[in-house]
Formats: C-alpha cells, structure tokens, sequence
C-alpha cells in the first residue's frame, strides 16, 4: 500500500514553508504586531476620563455621553463580518496597514470641534479596530502556527497594556499639552503613524512575493455553515458577553463607587487598578489554555471569577472595591485572551480563523454594546445599579454555560 501512495503529487501544497521567510524579519514582524495591539483599545481608554469634560464642551446628556463609548463598540461589530473578504482580495499586510492608518484619522476627525465630527470619529475608530479585531488572530495563526496561543496571549496583553497607559495619562497629556481634551485625545494619532510604519516592511516584502504569500495566507477552505454551528455561536457568545460585562464597568465602575461615597480620585484609582491586572490575566490565561486539550475548566473559571468580582461590587461597593477590582482584572483580561485563544486553538487555518473571527466579533461587539448605555438606561429608570449588578450576575452564568461549549476540545 506504501508503494501505491508514494507516486501521488501530494507535495504540491507547501502551506507550512513559505509564509515567515517571505516577510520581513521576525523581529520586525513581532515589532509591527505589538505596535498595530498597543493602539486597538489606547484610543477607547483615553477617552473614559474625558468624558465629562467633552460633556461640558457640546452641553451633551448623560445617554449622549454614553454613546461616546459605545458607538465604537456598535461599529465593531458592524465592521467585522466585512474584514474576511477585505483580506482575501487584499492581503492582511495591507489591511492591516490601512487600517492603522484609518484609525489615527479616526482619532484626529473625533477631536474637531463639532458634535458630528465627535461621532463620526467614533464610528471610523470602531470600524477600524473591526478590520484590527479580525486581521490579527489570523495573522498571528498564519505566521505562528506552533505558537499561535502564546503569541495570542503577548498580543491580548500588549492591547491592555495600551488601554492602561492611556486611561492612565490622559488628564496628565492634557496639563502638559496645554489644549485641554482635544490635545490630550488627538495625541494619541502619533501612536498609530508609528505602528504604520513598523508595520510598513511587511507590506513591501508582501507585495515582492504576492503570489507566494497569498497562496500561503489562506491555505484550507473557509469553513463551511460557519453561522449554523453550535461551536461557533457559543465561542460568539462568550466573547460577546464577556465584552458587555467589560465595557459595562469601563463605562461605570469610578461612577458605580462614587455614587457610594468613594471619593472620585479613589475610584479613578481603583479602576485603574483594576485594568492593570487584566495585563496579568490576558498574558497567563491564553498559555494556559494553550497547553490544555479542552479548555472548559478555565472558561468556567473565568466566568465564576467574574461573578465573584460584581457580588463584591454589589455587597460591599467601597469596603471590597481594591479586592472587586484585582478579582475583576483577573477576570476580564483572562476572558478577552481566551476569547482570541477559542479563534486559534477552534480552527485549522489562517483562513478559518479569519471567518471565525469575523462572525464571532461581529456578534460579540454588537452585544457588547449594549452594556453600557442599557446599565445606564437601567439605573435611570431605578435610581441605583442594583438592578444593573444582579442582570450582570446572571449574564454572568450564560457566559459559563458557553464557555463549556466553547472549551471543547474540537475544531470547525
């Protein structure tokens, strides 16, 4: 039987060979990858402790303030299901370049003084931080196939660590500049011209070896009845509610603590605290559940820390609010690495990843966006975020329920 096997033409698929060598160096393309993460989530962090001020600015209502974060959300989703198509007429080097491009002329049209550029550069951030979302777990699959859940987990972390620098130096940007939020906001463009031209060498090395890197950027089919499968849908909704739970206490944790009589620059404290220990969770948790056949335990894990983390908000808002905020961190950094992990470690290819993760960020984002201005709608009609905490808990048991499905030890 060997001998009839041996004359096949088998070894004219080459999809392992040809990728790495064919672009720029690895230490550059490493560069490039945490450069492009460092700016998908600096420039919706750095505008949280803004937003009283840009309130004050345009004379905005509360839910009109609260749309200033969630529209990028919204838009996320709505952007994602369009980055697989992008990608394969294009090429995720260009994409990807254009999109980081896209994103600082987002942050500069969102700083022009008018309330429909305020808006429209948030719809162009969240459309871009879509192609972002989808471009990179695929590349990071393609380039770094034996260690696709390691490089998952240095990429989710570098994108927190942007979140927190910003949410950390944004009111000192504003005093060093000089020109009060919008100096400090439109800043943080510089940060994403620096990424396009890191990421620049992958594009030109691309281009000289087009036909190559194409052939090999998408090796296998794309995954047929993607949309009708169980496994997809529950890695959707883990990472959907997992986001609404995320953004939810991005838009209202300092308020939900002040409002119980914390001081607003301990609250600001707490929350900070409370993003710099997600850098902890998105770092170990994608390692861990890359050296695990089924990753059920750990999805369950994360979702039980959350809920332990918003009973605490809800029992002891300012006694428990250092413990609430480490148990959180924990928790919410760990439940986004995962969520990236399920787009690799559930798929065989640079391909399927890519459609993997369109459908599930297009869903996630799209329910995440709810959390913010629903929690906020809901204590409006309530009078105090009780009702938003214990919806929060219950959400919470979902997200466990889809982490089951989704830690399965299968592939799409």
């Amino acid at each position: 039987m060997a001998v009839t096997r041996a004359p096949q033409p088998v070894v004219t698929t080459p999809a392992p060979l040809p990728v790495r060598t064919r672009l720029a160096h690895p230490a550059l393309l490493l560069a490039g990858i945490l450069l492009v993460a460092l700016n998908m989530r600096a420039c919706l962090a750095a505008v949280s402790p803004m937003v009283a001020e840009i309130q004050r600015t345009f004379g905005l209502s509360a839910t009109a303030s609260g749309l200033i974060t969630t529209v990028p959300v919204l838009f996320q989703g709505v952007g994602a299901p369009l980055t697989p198509r992008l990608t394969r007429r294009f090429g995720a080097e260009r994409v990807v370049l254009g999109a980081v491009l896209v994103l600082g002329a987002g942050v500069l049209l969102r700083v022009l003084p008018s309330v429909f550029a305020l808006y429209a550069g948030c719809v162009v951030i969240g459309v871009a931080i879509a192609v972002l979302n989808v471009s990179m777990p695929g590349l990071v699959k393609r380039e770094f196939p034996d260690r696709a859940a390691t490089m998952t987990g240095v990429y989710s972390t570098t994108m927190l660590v942007g979140a927190t620098l910003a949410a950390g130096t944004s009111v000192p940007l504003e005093h060093a500049l000089g020109g009060g939020w919008r100096a400090s906001l439109g800043a943080w463009s510089l940060l994403a011209l620096v990424a396009a031209v890191a990421w620049l060498p992958q594009v030109l090395r691309s281009r000289q070896e087009e036909a190559a890197v194409a052939a090999a950027a998408q090796p296998g089919k794309p995954v047929e009845g993607l949309w009708k499968s169980p496994l997809a849908w529950q890695i959707s909704l883990f990472m959907g509610i997992s986001s609404l739970l995320v953004y939810t206490l991005v838009a209202w944790m300092p308020t939900i603590l002040a409002d119980h009589g914390m001081d607003r620059g301990q609250a600001g404290l707490v929350f900070a605290f409370s993003n710099l220990v997600q850098v902890a969770g998105a770092f170990l948790v994608p390692l861990l559940a890359g050296r695990m056949t089924s990753q059920r335990a750990l999805a369950v894990t994360m979702a039980a820390l959350n809920g332990l983390g918003i009973a605490l908000l809800l029992v002891a808002p300012v006694s428990g609010a250092w413990v609430s905020a480490a148990i959180l961190g924990v928790a919410q950094g760990g439940s986004l690495g995962l969520g990236l992990a399920f787009i690799v470690l559930r798929t065989g290819t640079a391909a399927g990843a890519a459609q993997l993760g369109g459908m599930s960020q297009a869903i996630g984002y799209l329910v995440a966006a709810a959390g913010p201005v629903g929690a906020g709608a809901l204590h409006q009609l309530t009078g105090g975020w009780e009702a938003t905490l214990v919806l929060m808990l219950v959400l919470v048991a979902v997200v466990g329920a889809a982490g089951l499905g989704a830690g399965r030890n299968r592939t799409l």
